[in-house]
C-alpha cells in the first residue's frame, strides 16, 4: 500500500540508523506485496496482518504499478511530456518510471524524490537512464514542498519553465489532514507551468470501510501515520486549476485500461485505489 514512507526522516541520524529495521516499513511492506525481496521479518509480519484484514492488498499494489506505467506512458506518448518529477519514488522495481517514459521518449528527463533512507540505498537503480535523456534523485520530503522543489532546481534535474509530469502515486495517503495535504499539492502544482500534468493514485475505504480502518491502524501503530480518503476527497486534489483527462477520477484499473487487461478481471473493492491524471490550464 504505497510507493513512499514518510515518517522516518530523523535529523542527526545517518541512512543506516534511519532504516529503522526494528519497525515495519511501508516501502518494504509494499515491496513484499509485489513479491520483492527488499523486506525484513518485521515488514512481512505487518504485511501479513494487513493481508489477513484485506486479502486483496496485493491486487492494490499490482494495479497501482500498472497505473503508474500506463499514465506515464500516456503522458510521454500522447501528451508530449518530456520531464517528470516522481515524488514518493519507493524501492526501485523494474520497470521504473524512467524506463517506461524513455521507452516512449529516450530524451526525457526524470527526477525522483523521496525522503526514505531505504530508497537512497537503492537509488543507483534509478540513475541508469537512456543516453539521450537523464535521471536523477534527490532526498526530500513531500511534506516540505518548498524545500523539495528547491533541491530539484538546485540539482538542475528539471527545467520548470517547460511542462512537467508530476507524479504523486500512492503517497498522499501517508500525508494525514493535519499535515496539510491539499496545501502541499497546491504548492507543488503552483510551481509548474501551464500544460504540465498531475498524476495521483490514492487508497480509499469507500468499498470496504471496516477492512481499511484496520489497515490504517496497522500502519499507524507501526509508525507510519496513514489516512485513506473517499472519491470526493481524492478528487479535491485536482481542484487547483487542473482539467482531468478522461475518464476522470476512477478506480485505478478503470483508468484507460490496456487491451486484454480487462477491468472485469478484478473488482472495485479489491482495487480500492482511486486514480486520475489532470492538465494544468
Amino acid at each position: 500500500m504505497g510507493e513512499e514512507e514518510v515518517s522516518y526522516s530523523e535529523d542527526g541520524l545517518d541512512a543506516t540508523d534511519r532504516l529503522r529495521q526494528d519497525l515495519p516499513h511501508s516501502a518494504r511492506m509494499y515491496d513484499y506485496y509485489l513479491g520483492g525481496k527488499t523486506n525484513y521479518a518485521v515488514d512481512r509480519a505487518a504485511a501479513e496482518d494487513v493481508i489477513r484484514n484485506f486479502p486483496a492488498i496485493r491486487v492494490v499494489a499490482r494495479v497501482n504499478r500498472a497505473f503508474v506505467h500506463r499514465s506515464a506512458g500516456f503522458l510521454a506518448r500522447e501528451r508530449g511530456i518530456r520531464q517528470f518529477l516522481d515524488i514518493g519514488t519507493g524501492i526501485p522495481t523494474a520497470p521504473n518510471l524512467h524506463e517506461v517514459v524513455q521507452r516512449e521518449a529516450p530524451e526525457a528527463r526524470i527526477a525522483y524524490a523521496d525522503n526514505d533512507p531505504i530508497v537512497l540505498v537503492y537509488a543507483d537503480s534509478l540513475l541508469g537512464g537512456s543516453p539521450e535523456g537523464s535521471t536523477g534523485y534527490v532526498e526530500a520530503d513531500v511534506r516540505e514542498p518548498g524545500a523539495l522543489l528547491a533541491k530539484v532546481r538546485d540539482a538542475e534535474l528539471i527545467d520548470f519553465s517547460r511542462p512537467v509530469g508530476l507524479s504523486l502515486n500512492a503517497v498522499l495517503h501517508f500525508v494525514p489532514d493535519d499535515v496539510g495535504p491539499y496545501e502541499i499539492v497546491k504548492e507543488l502544482v503552483g510551481a509548474l507551468v501551464e500544460g504540465s500534468y498531475l498524476t495521483i493514485s490514492h487508497c480509499t475505504p469507500d468499498f470496504d470501510p471496516e477492512a481499511w480502518a484496520a489497515i490504517v491502524d496497522i500502519y499507524t501503530k507501526g509508525g507510519t501515520p496513514t489516512q485513506v480518503r473517499s472519491k470526493a476527497e481524492v478528487t479535491r486534489f485536482f481542484d487547483h486549476g487542473l482539467e482531468l483527462e478522461d475518464p476522470g477520477v476512477v478506480v485505478a484499473h478503470r483508468w484507460q485500461p490496456e487491451p486484454a487487461s480487462g477491468p472485469s478481471l478484478v473488482t472495485d473493492q479489491q482495487v480500492s485505489l482511486y486514480a486520475g491524471v489532470a492538465r494544468k490550464v
